[in-house]
């Protein structure tokens, strides 16, 4: 769906402001999750290619939009009752982003309107669920934002101002891929904006994936969770059973 939308805003840019395109690519296309993967970066990168020398860089703004997959997330509002605190009303969430990250020239509120970060879902305010367990927009927006500022907190949602121009036409990003990040397809999108509107856009997939016999383990787990439910158990009995025999001829 969201290829489909950067295969239009292309289409659109290409009538509207033929003179600029985009290219970008990543450091690498793949990371790959170990069992002491503590987190790495990679970088967006690309270039401006423009067939009128004459425009100037003001009124021009690249935007980097790192995704990662989907997922339903379940908020809960808690109150203090008699001294302790419980949980009392909750929301469901259907397609959220597990992983956010957006990085910009300029702020993004400097960059363009608020209809058009809302229309391409860029900046952490205009992350929106793709379904919510209530048809009132206006109960399910406090969860909304508890959500967001949840997965910041935990180094999953970020907005960051350091894209770097490292000539008239070259540019850079740097994106953090922290130790906690979910598994599975990501993309990096790019945009290039020219007085507030989106003239070029550029979409990149991303794998985050288990490697060596941790994905093997992933893998098994996922495709048979009785047997490997079965095995746990019974490894988790074996090394008891052991450390009772260690225990008692040490006694």
């Amino acid at each position: 769906m969201r290829i489909a939308l950067l295969a239009a805003i292309l289409c659109l840019a290409a009538t509207a402001a033929g003179a600029e395109d985009l290219v970008s690519g990543l450091s690498q296309d793949q990371v790959e999750i170990t069992s002491n993967y503590t987190g790495t970066d990679i970088v967006v990168f690309g270039a401006i290619e423009s067939s009128d020398n004459t425009l100037s860089t003001t009124g021009r703004d690249v935007v980097v939009v790192v995704r990662g997959p989907n997922a339903n997330m379940i908020v809960r509002r808690k109150v203090r009752i008699a001294g302790i605190w419980i949980n009392r009303d909750s929301m469901r969430f259907g397609g959220l982003p597990t992983y956010y990250f957006v990085s910009s020239t300029r702020p993004l509120s400097a960059i363009t309107s608020t209809q058009m970060l809302q229309r391409y879902q860029i900046g952490l305010a205009a992350i929106e669920p793709q379904s919510m367990s209530t048809h009132v927009p206006a109960k399910a927006e406090p969860y909304r934002l508890a959500a967001i500022q949840e997965r910041a907190n935990a180094g999953l949602y970020a907005e960051k101002t350091n894209v770097e121009f490292l000539s008239y036409s070259l540019f850079r990003v740097r994106v953090p891929i922290p130790a906690t990040v979910p598994r599975g397809e990501y993309t990096a999108e790019v945009y290039l904006f020219r007085d507030g509107n989106v003239v070029s856009a550029e979409t990149t997939p991303l794998d985050v994936e288990q490697s060596g016999f941790e994905r093997r383990i992933y893998r098994f787990a996922h495709r048979s969770p009785l047997v490997y439910g079965l095995a746990a158990v019974f490894m988790a009995m074996l090394f008891g059973w052991l450390s009772s025999l260690i225990v008692r001829q040490q006694v």
